[in-house]
């Protein structure tokens, strides 16, 4: 259901063998015994790999917001402040979701499950975490500071909603969205419309790329009452709706360019991942999801990043002084 599971899947693909019967399960990882070993672990469960879809959006707001080189000070602050509300939110996503974990042949291996970390390391991670997220938030300003607690709301807030809505997705959406709203922010210390634009683009994409993950998930899903788009209207319908929202996405950067003026750089880059958009969507089909994991990551990555030195590009190119 969330970001959090690509990794995963590939481990999850048992097939029955020449009798019917499915193969057993291999024994679970012993859990890590070495300070480093216990760091992978705990690296693997709040998926650090995957900051790549929120942290890239912060950092062109910045510099778009900056009009230009961000003071260097402010700019750590922000990575920080990310770094510190996206642990803060997979090590919820972990906890709460220890016992359905648990329960998916997919999933038992995951940090919790497999006992390589407690759970009650894990509840600390959030709250350590989510403190630090609001310090940093204070650090930053007063409207930042503010703000935090809502922001944390929603963070936390999305792990539960597959519990009782399929749109469970823009939950997910929303809190990757506050990524480029919140450094706009920092930087501006105001709430102007262009970061909630942006912001919109982003909660498009997540929903529809986290659409297209959850299909890998719809039978289990199904089986523990759990809810998303293809378990409510079907596989088929799920990846149109996924296909809309990232048109939608698309639009959202148009309105976005032309908010800015953004110029040709911005222009060449939307472009670009509209045909990488395009090409994700003819991966996948309702009768074949086994190329999921590669539109899932791997393009979606190409896509921030992308996105984010397109925007840094022209913040550097609409001012090249210190913001």
């Amino acid at each position: 259901m969330s970001y959090s599971r690509s990794a995963e899947r590939a481990s999850a693909g048992t097939t029955a063998n020449a009798e019917g019967e499915n193969p057993p399960l291999a024994a679970p990882l012993a859990p890590p015994r070495s300070f480093f070993g216990r760091v992978v672990v705990f690296l693997e469960m709040i998926k650090v790999g995957h900051t790549l879809f929120a942290l890239p959006f912060a950092l062109g707001a910045t510099f778009l917001a900056a009009g230009g080189i961000p003071e260097a000070g402010m700019l750590g602050k922000i990575v920080l402040a990310v770094l510190f509300a996206r642990t803060a939110a997979m090590a919820f996503n972990r906890y709460i979701d220890r016992t359905i974990d648990s329960e998916n042949p997919r999933t038992r291996d995951r940090a919790i499950p497999a006992g390589h970390l407690s759970a009650g390391f894990v509840l600390a991670t959030v709250v350590v975490t989510a403190a630090a997220f609001i310090a940093i938030s204070a650090w930053i300003g007063t409207l930042a500071l503010a703000l935090s607690p809502l922001a944390l709301v929603v963070l936390l807030g999305y792990s539960l909603t597959k519990r009782f809505t399929a749109l469970c997705h823009f939950a997910l959406g929303a809190a990757l969205a506050l990524a480029p709203v919140g450094a706009w922010v920092a930087i501006r210390g105001r709430l102007d419309l262009e970061p909630w634009i942006l912001g919109l683009a982003v909660l498009l994409w997540t929903a529809g790329f986290d659409i297209l993950y959850s299909t890998l998930d719809r039978e289990f899903d199904e089986k523990r009452g759990l809810h998303s788009l293809p378990v409510s209207v079907g596989v088929k319908s799920a990846l149109r709706t996924a296909a809309f929202l990232h048109l939608g996405m698309v639009g959202a950067l148009v309105w976005l360019t032309v908010a800015l003026d953004l110029g040709g750089v911005f222009r060449w880059t939307l472009a670009a991942v509209a045909v990488v958009l395009v090409h994700e969507h003819r991966l996948v089909r309702p009768t074949d999801l086994t190329r999921v994991n590669r539109a899932f990551f791997l393009w979606n990555a190409v896509i921030s990043v992308a996105l984010c030195a397109a925007m840094i590009a022209e913040g550097l190119l609409s001012g090249g002084g210190t913001g």
